[in-house]
């Protein structure tokens, strides 16, 4: 039985030092290679270990944490306290225990209760694990004397030829001795740079990270052989925590564990409850007296307080922390950010610009006239009587302010922003890539995952195969045929769920539309419109955010059932599901109002009905372009206020505060065990586990679709963007440095199948926009008029020629006015907005050309908007190079610059060797001189002849 070298430096009565269980260890047949055995106890063990960040020693730090779940008596336990009152130095019994093992020989006859079947199979195949880890170099210590009663941990640590070996094998980009002056840039640039520095330098971070560097370290993958090219100074930083606990987190993922037939690493022992947690630990606390500084607190000081919102974030001690993947997505969602600052302005320029010629636009002042005496053609049948046109001032007032000339220039805006924000942010990429080291980072084939692994071998079982065999099976499309079948048949049954749902919310409106109508009340009728547009838009949002939830749930379960092989295949397949759900769930309600509600009305006299007795909705007389802007903005700002802010904020603080009462029914401690303050990974166990960023990023899409989809319709959508992210950006650094338990630091160069899912976004937003300038806005009907019809030139006349007339004698049968008195006069004509015959003319109510002159005019304004902006969004990304040239110049630089270092070192070998030859050859001539003095001593002469040291 071999002891660590490290911890037997002093004999065991000196240190204190009690070693455990060794019966046990050579019961299951372990032999525990470079990990320790003895438990070091000191006056205050707890402080000496900095609470759990290192072990009992005092000196190898903790870079990973197994959590499991073990049943065990009252008595044991009160056993256990008694010995601990009894006699200090015996808490090693109990706390810290070398493993692998099956716990403490109880000296005073009391054994441990009888298990049932499946904790004694969790428990052989923890020690079969541990045993695995051990073998693989990692150092183990467990802990089961904690104040979280039925909990035990188990504390990793890498030591350092174990991290040389898998830093090797991962091709770890570290950092050499050398070192290179970055090129900085040169007159004119430099001043500017210089005044750009001095501005914004109350708004830089504090922190050491983020200041600009003059200097680089050379960075080459980790080589063993080559150890003398890197910084070794400092052995215990040169890894840092994160590192460390990717490399651990590596060995958990491929040791297998396999006893009762399965051969599958944590991931797989976690989903079987072998394990109940698994998670690297935070650097420390991040508030308090006396906290030790550290990377956490700098970052809640920093990064995580809302006093800070005005701050650049400090992304390099982000991705120091977190990994290159979370750095990667605070990056983009701090680029994002900064992109709607311009988009924001540009908006409220045409939302003024709409409020200073609301006064000059002709349309609606003759629509607010009331000189003009047009009768309008009832909204619904029977109960709704004729009304006066000039009744909507306030809509067509208020329309104009979205939809005037300046919405159009504002949506080729936003088409080119999309590309020009795509071209920033891969430049940004490109950047934060070498300042990162990751220039010549390819991504690996992962671990299959456990379920994946899980499913193979039941079909090898299922074939009889052996257990040898097991690697060759693979999964099929057919073993897979029945999933794709469920998710074709599920995402069909949801999509239709939605506009069931979306249909039911029309059905409401309309008989919610024709209720009030009844009402005798004049307010209560001028008030119907708003009412039922307000109302039902506010029953969309609740369907939206509880559907959210819903499909969320449903797009795992059915990527799940597909069994994907790799992590990386899960994510990609879970996105697609997961953003096809949602984007039709956030974006039908506002599809509709767009594009299908007042198209498929009819006219008076030949109305269409919805189960033969609603009557289709009809747009106002101002236009759909104003209800649509309300139902867009009244669901973006619904989802980021409560979707976004409140259940980020309140779902983990609820999850914590029942998982705190569930520990605190499930523990009896006595005083001084109440007292004692918490390990680390005892504190870091309470936390909400990691759930990934796909919730991030796809609450940032849908927004970044809201933003660029519809923006014609709602000029302001950046603006409220630009707020939500800034609060966004605090919120999600506050709860991955204080609610949630630290993640593996997971690498990676981009931001992955989301930049496609921008980019597709993008594209479909010169659509979208082109569409609803030309067919919800009355931006194309205006233009006809004016060049085509208009007598004088303006825009007089412009509502009288959109409005059709209609012989009140022609209204079929129970469908005219109950009281067509209700304006005081007898009304025979009534005017309704369509361009179709009068009813003198010889085709009465046929439709018109003037509907297909118009028509027209909108077919070729979307083909020409739709070439001429995606043109111009290609050419701005064709003009803006992916790769900035400082940069490229840098990289290459790089490379020219490690060839010299390898060059040198060759010659320097070369040097070495043909020295070390021309002194042997000079040493062999010496040797052969025959003299007396020499031939007395020849067999140590010639024995020194080739002792000279070679050190390449």
């Amino acid at each position: 039985m071999r002891v660590n070298k490290k911890c037997s430096c002093l004999p065991a009565e000196e240190k204190g030092i009690h070693i455990i269980n060794i019966r046990a260890i050579e019961d299951i047949g372990y032999d525990q290679h470079e990990s320790t055995l003895l438990n070091s106890l000191s006056k205050n063990p707890d402080a000496d270990c900095k609470y759990g960040l290192y072990f009992r020693d005092g000196k190898r730090k903790v870079d990973y944490i197994l959590v499991y779940h073990y049943k065990k008596s009252s008595s044991g336990r009160t056993l256990a306290r008694r010995v601990h009152h009894n006699d200090s130095s015996t808490r090693s019994t109990r706390q810290d225990q070398p493993l692998p093992g099956k716990g403490v020989q109880l000296e005073m006859g009391e054994s441990e209760p009888h298990m049932d079947y499946h904790e004694d199979d969790k428990r052989f195949r923890r020690e079969e694990y541990e045993g695995n880890l051990v073998e693989a170099g990692l150092e183990l210590e467990r802990d089961e004397d904690t104040k979280i009663h039925g909990v035990g941990f188990v504390k990793i640590h890498a030591p350092w030829n174990v991290l040389c070996r898998e830093a090797e094998f991962l091709k770890l980009k570290m950092p050499t001795k050398k070192m290179y002056q970055i090129n900085q840039t040169h007159g004119l640039l430099k001043k500017i740079n210089s005044v750009i520095q001095k501005i914004t330098e109350p708004i830089q971070p504090k922190v050491a990270e983020h200041k600009p560097q003059t200097v680089k370290r050379l960075s080459y993958p980790f080589s063993r052989e080559k150890q003398h090219l890197f910084d070794l100074s400092d052995r215990d930083s040169f890894f840092d925590s994160k590192t460390r606990s990717t490399i651990v987190y590596e060995i958990l993922k491929r040791t297998t564990c396999t006893k009762a037939k399965y051969s599958m690493g944590i991931t797989s022992l976690l989903a079987n409850g072998v394990y109940s947690a698994a998670y690297p630990l935070h650097d420390g606390d991040y508030e308090g007296e006396n906290v030790e500084p550290n990377d956490r607190k700098l970052l809640c000081e920093e990064w995580a307080s809302y006093g800070v919102f005005y701050k650049y974030q400090p992304i390099d001690l982000v991705r120091k922390y977190f990994g290159e993947k979370i750095g990667l997505y605070f990056a983009w969602l701090g680029v994002y950010t900064q992109m709607l600052i311009p988009a924001s302005i540009v908006g409220i320029i045409v939302f003024l610009y709409g409020c200073a010629t609301v006064d000059e636009n002709i349309p609606s002042m003759e629509m607010c006239d009331q000189r003009n005496n047009i009768t309008m053609c009832p909204l619904c049948d029977r109960t709704c009587s004729y009304w006066k046109m000039s009744s909507a001032c306030a809509t067509a007032r208020a329309s104009h302010l979205f939809d005037n000339p300046a919405t159009v220039f504002f949506s080729v805006f936003m088409a080119l922003w999309a590309a020009t924000f795509m071209e920033h942010w891969k430049r940004k990429q490109m950047r934060l890539n070498y300042r990162w080291d990751l220039t010549g980072f390819e991504e690996e084939e992962d671990h299959p995952r456990a379920e994946y692994e899980a499913k193979v071998l039941e079909k090898s079982l299922r074939k009889e195969h052996k257990q040898k065999e097991t690697d060759k099976e693979k999964l099929t499309w057919k073993d897979r045929f029945p999933a794709y079948l469920t998710n074709f048949v599920g995402i069909i049954f949801m999509v239709g769920l939605t506009f069931a749902i979306v249909f039911g919310v029309i059905i409401y409106r309309i008989s919610t539309a024709a209720a009030l109508a009844i009402s005798s009340t004049p307010s209560g009728r001028s008030s119907v419109r708003v009412t039922v547009t307000a109302t039902a838009v506010i029953i969309n949002l609740v369907v939206i955010i509880i559907l959210d939830e819903v499909y969320g749930c449903i797009a795992r379960w059915l990527t799940q059932i597909e069994v994907p092989k790799t992590d990386k295949n899960f994510e990609e397949r879970l996105i697609f599901k997961a953003f096809l759900l949602k984007f039709v769930n956030a974006y039908t309600p506002i599809f509709y109002v767009a594009f299908f509600k007042g198209r498929f009305v009819g006219r008076p006299g030949d109305y269409v009905y919805i189960f033969h007795s609603f009557r289709m909705e009809e747009c106002a007389p101002g236009g759909c372009l104003m209800e649509l802007c309300i139902q867009l903005s009244i669901i973006m700002l619904g989802k980021q206020l409560i979707q976004n802010n409140l259940f980020e904020i309140g779902i983990p603080k609820m999850k914590k505060f029942i998982r705190y009462m569930k520990l605190k029914r499930r523990r009896s401690l006595d005083h001084e065990e109440h007292m004692k303050k918490k390990q680390r990974y005892e504190v870091d166990y309470n936390l909400e586990p990691f759930a990934g960023l796909t919730p991030e990023y796809m609450e940032m899409i849908i927004q970044f679709g809201f933003v660029t989809l519809f923006v014609a319709s709602f000029p302001l959508a950046p603006l409220f963007a630009l707020l939500n992210n800034i609060i966004e950006i605090r919120l999600d650094a506050k709860k991955f440095v204080t609610e949630l338990r630290r993640p593996v630091a997971v690498r990676a160069k981009d931001i992955g199948i989301w930049y496609n899912i921008l980019r597709g976004i993008g594209k479909l937003a010169v659509i979208i926009n082109a569409f609803v300038i030309s067919f919800t806005s009355d931006f194309i009907p205006r233009l006809v008029y004016l060049y085509m019809y208009s007598e004088n030139g303006t825009m007089h006349g412009f509502v009288n020629h959109t409005l059709s007339s209609f012989n009140v004698s022609d209204f079929q049968a129970g469908t005219a006015p109950n009281d067509p008195m209700d304006l005081g006069y007898e009304v025979q004509i009534c005017r309704y907005k369509d361009y179709r015959e009068p009813p003198w003319s010889e085709n009465k109510y046929d439709i018109s050309k003037d509907f297909w002159a118009v028509l027209a005019a909108r077919l070729a304004f979307v083909i020409v908007f739709q070439n001429l902006v995606m043109f111009m969004s290609d050419f701005v990304d064709w003009i803006i190079p992916d790769i900035p040239k400082d940069i490229s110049q840098q990289i290459h630089k790089e490379k020219v610059l490690m060839v010299e270092v390898f060059m040198r070192e060759e010659q320097g070998k070369l040097h070495m060797l043909e020295t070390w030859k021309d002194k042997d050859k000079k040493k062999g001539e010496n040797c052969n001189n025959h003299s007396p003095r020499l031939s007395r001593s020849r067999s140590g002469s010639l024995s020194s002849c080739h002792s000279y040291p070679l050190d390449v």
